[in-house]
């Protein structure tokens, strides 16, 4: 009986911030954020064959329709844009969005990713009235639909992930399932179909370890001061120095119980199962309906 050699997936990596915003983010935290997406990528499937597009440039070269489907499957990362401020780095990307769906190709956003699923497809994002979720989304419940979908396979009822955002989707497209909500979101979790396409998406980061959290607050601390979530200065680089010390040490359980993190942060394999069920359950049965595998 002959083996079968199963080729190694092919991702495209979609990065949705500009230049400038992407080598804030390498100064900060040593890689630009494609790249720290595409290396957690790379832990789940080793060998996974990773490029990266960046449509928020001016003469950008994206892949049209056919480029598109020669991809197993398509991850959006965040961005430091709003949606809603319709600039040219903005709407070349929802384009990009719609051409991904009418790709019929597997995609999977966190953030930016679901904000930019969601309005390509009809739906709207805004400014969050409820404010910033910052840091950590707390209590993400899994609702009904949640609980039987593919994409939170082996979250528990409600869990705590890495978050960092200050827009959110008020108002799904008309074909949405949402899946998970918490007080600060209805949208956590969701499911988009349009034009033929299936989009997974989370509001919150799964791809991000402690460590980069910390670098992204580390950035924003006068925000953390001037909107209450810190008391001064001082007390932002204590939080986040203690963020950056549990990263280092998990076992440090003065620290986890001091910011009330569980294994579902503090577990990489825990912490990334959108992105392993993602590829487990939609790249890898679709790569294998195309022949792919």
């Amino acid at each position: 009986m002959l083996d079968v050699v199963r080729r190694p997936l092919r991702l495209l990596f979609v990065d949705g911030n500009t230049r400038a915003q992407r080598e804030s983010h390498a100064a900060g935290y040593g890689a630009q954020p494609a790249e720290a997406y595409a290396a957690e990528i790379a832990a789940i499937e080793p060998g996974v064959v990773t490029d990266i597009c960046l449509p928020a440039d001016e003469g950008a070269n994206l892949p049209d329709g056919a480029g598109l489907q020669s991809y197993d499957g398509i991850v959006l990362t965040g961005s430091a844009l709003h949606i809603y401020e319709l600039e040219p780095a903005v709407t070349r990307q929802i384009e990009l969005m719609r051409a991904i769906y009418a790709s019929g190709t597997p995609c999977f956003g966190s953030c930016w990713g679901i904000q930019m699923g969601a309005v390509a497809a009809g739906g709207t994002v805004t400014r969050n009235p409820r404010g910033r979720e910052v840091g950590f989304a707390r209590r993400i419940t899994v609702n009904e639909a949640g609980r039987s979908h593919p994409l939170l396979a082996g979250r528990p009822a409600a869990f705590d992930a890495p978050a960092i955002h200050l827009d959110t989707v008020v108002l799904p497209p008309g074909d949405t399932t949402v899946l998970a909500s918490n007080a600060y979101s209805d949208v956590q979790a969701a499911e988009i179909r349009h034009e033929g396409g299936v989009f997974w998406g989370v509001q919150y980061h799964p791809e991000f370890p402690l460590r980069q959290v910390a670098s992204i607050l580390g950035r924003m601390v006068p925000i953390l001061v001037e909107e209450g979530f810190r008391r001064d200065e001082a007390a932002a680089e204590t939080w986040l120095s203690e963020l950056r010390a549990l990263d280092a040490d998990r076992s440090r359980q003065d620290l986890a119980w001091a910011h009330g993190l569980d294994a579902e942060v503090l577990d990489d394999t825990r912490r990334v199962t959108e992105l392993r069920n993602f590829l487990t359950l939609r790249v890898k049965p679709q790569a294998s309906a195309r022949g792919r595998g």
